[in-house]
């Protein structure tokens, strides 16, 4: 017998200085694909999630709006957590830092860790900004700015405070990240603190004068301080699970922790040393998001361009703003939002390909009835590949396979042509396949697969994916998408595939915005290699610097540039186009090159004079 797991899944809580956006949402409903896949296997399973509620930009916003900053907060508070349970997302645990019970637990730690000897008082004097919460060196800015709210105005500060050790941890955080390569992912993300945590820590302001901000947690060893925001809401994690007691000895060390790249620092760095401080063990991984950005600008509300999540899933419903999310981006990667790609992605994904089989098996099904039989249909179903990449985290491809069974399964259809032969063993086999499908489908689309397990009168269990499911009388239920038409689709518009596999071929005209998208950059060959049963293809690891690190691309260049002339050769690359099998490798970019008319010819397009690999095109 399985022995049951325990999991803790976590999500960054969210600054309430705002109302909720599709950026939250992304990372919230990634974190519910986890805690409901983990459901599915039979683990034990807790799912915190909340609000993030003191600071100077919480008072500096409520003051605008003529609030009392608990007023405002509330106010806030309450529209996230519908937005979550709009989008279905069920959490175990909405805590808000402004609970009576974070506040007190914080409040112990902060004595615990004095006692440890790691919180002394000073005096600060440096850079603060209001839009991170957070306390930057020269080091943080471009050009004197925030690079996360170029905005915003750099506060200088000067007053006494109470500082955490933070310098004290440098040794022990390397030594982390060393013995557990898990601990950061994705793995560039990893690189970029390490080298980080390399060049020296500084010890860390943890307090406010009451006299500059007076919204926060009093601080327990002085009445003229209240907590910093940032060290105060990283505890959430622990006094969400009420630490010390046995909820907490239960779930910790929480097994995910997701977050977004630009709170990578306090949670990889700031975080882990608190916990050791403590005497307790840091988390087993860190996941970082990327942002989500709309026409290539992060999603924020202070650029104005925030979309709601509760109006999505009015307008598309809850499951197809999930499966968009989770099909359209490479997690840990930024990706841009579109809604135009949403409604292709129902249209023809959920509608076409998923609800269309569901639609014509219930229909035949309901008419002819099933005869139970070997479902050798099912054997075409990636199930180990499937669990091995929701372990990596590469949602977009799991759900690339199940989609990819579901295309076996309406191939299969046409095949066998079930109205005609009115072959119940036939579907049988269909049936049975569509039981698997929409429960490897419900972390993603719960409500879709629920209806489904509804319709056909099965359970969701994994188990049940390979347990024969049992004759009984299905009907037809209700058209699980309908189509949807948008008033306009001028934009973002899918080219066909070039004529020249990996060879980008940009001859259609395009509106500025859509070329500002496009990050064209130098690269060079590291190594060409042959392609099995590809004339005309070569697999080429391509180096895009330090940043970026190296990749795979796959060129249709085999009939005009030999390995000799490839080697070393700097050549302008297509970074953030989406990724695409060819000939069973994940290419991920396109090189840039002239073709002539017959396409005789093609010549690779190199910058003029010798620049660094990783230099952007503009």
């Amino acid at each position: 017998m399985k022995t049951k797991k325990n999991f803790y899944v976590t999500t960054a809580i969210d600054y309430v200085n705002a109302e909720p956006h599709i950026g939250h949402a992304y990372q919230k409903i990634i974190a519910d694909v986890l805690a409901r896949w983990n459901k599915l296997r039979g683990n034990d399973v807790f799912f915190l999630t909340g609000t993030d509620e003191h600071g100077q930009k919480i008072s500096q916003t409520a003051e605008r709006e003529g609030k009392k900053p608990k007023q405002f907060v509330d106010d806030i508070a309450i529209k996230f957590e519908q937005a979550w349970k709009t989008l279905d997302i069920g959490f175990d645990k909405f805590i808000r830092t402004t609970d009576k019970d974070h506040e007190k637990k914080v409040q112990e730690a902060i004595k615990l860790m004095k006692k440890k000897g790691d919180i002394y008082r000073g005096e600060y004097r440096g850079k603060y900004c209001t839009g991170c919460e957070a306390y930057v060196t020269e080091k943080d800015l471009v050009n004197g700015e925030c690079k996360f709210h170029p905005n915003r105005k750099i506060e200088e500060i000067k007053e006494d405070a109470y500082f955490f050790r933070l310098s004290k941890y440098q040794k022990k955080l390397l030594e982390l990240y060393d013995k557990n390569p898990e601990y950061i992912l994705p793995e560039f993300r990893r690189q970029e603190i390490i080298n980080r945590v390399k060049e020296g820590l500084r010890d860390l302001n943890i307090t406010r004068n009451k006299e500059s901000l007076s919204w926060g947690i009093p601080f327990p060893l002085d009445k003229n301080f209240v907590i910093y925001v940032w060290y105060e809401a990283l505890l959430s994690y622990i006094t969400g699970i009420d630490w010390p007691n046995e909820k907490f000895k239960k779930f910790w060390p929480a097994d995910v922790e997701i977050l977004g790249i630009d709170n990578g620092w306090f949670h990889c760095v700031i975080w882990p040393a608190m916990l050791m401080s403590l005497g307790i063990k840091p988390a087993k991984t860190i996941l970082i998001n990327g942002f989500l950005t709309f026409n290539g600008q992060k999603i924020s509300k202070s650029l104005g361009n925030s979309i709601s999540p509760l109006i999505l899933a009015e307008k598309y419903s809850a499951d197809s703003v999930r499966y968009y999310v989770c099909r359209n981006f490479v997690f840990g990667q930024d990706g841009d939002f579109s809604e135009v790609a949403l409604v292709d992605r129902h249209n023809n994904e959920l509608a076409n390909k998923l609800g269309n089989l569901i639609s014509r098996v219930s229909a035949l099904v309901e008419k002819n009835g099933i005869q139970k039989t070997e479902n050798k249909l099912l054997k075409k179903l990636k199930l180990k590949e499937i669990e091995k990449l929701i372990a990596n985290y590469e949602f977009d491809k799991a759900l690339n396979e199940i989609f990819a069974f579901i295309d076996v399964c309406n191939e299969y259809v046409q095949h066998k042509k079930p109205w005609e032969t009115k072959d119940k063993k036939v579907l049988y086999e269909l049936v049975d396949s569509v039981k698997a499908i929409a429960i490897l489908l419900w972390p993603f689309i719960p409500s879709t697969s629920e209806k489904i397990a509804k319709q056909l009168s099965f359970k969701i269990d994994y188990k049940e994916i390979t347990v024969p499911l049992k004759v009984s009388k299905i009907k037809m239920g209700e058209i699980l998408f309908k189509k949807i038409e948008l008033a306009e689709q001028t934009n973002q518009k899918i080219n066909k595939s070039p004529e020249i596999e990996g060879v980008v071929k940009m001859s259609e005209i395009v509106e500025f915005n859509q070329w500002e998208k496009i990050d064209l950059r130098v690269a060079q060959i590291k190594k060409i290699e042959d392609i099995e049963g590809a004339d005309k293809l070569y697999k080429l690891t391509i180096s895009l610097g330090k940043e970026i690190g190296e990749r795979i691309i796959c060129a249709g260049i085999k009939q005009f540039y030999s390995k000799e002339e490839l080697k070393g050769k700097k050549i302008i690359v297509f970074t953030n186009l989406a990724p695409r099998k060819i000939k069973g490798i994940e290419s991920r970019g396109m090189l840039l090159a002239a073709v002539n008319e017959d396409h005789s010819k093609v010549v690779l397009i190199t910058p003029e004079k010798d620049i660094e690999i990783g230099a952007g095109i503009s």
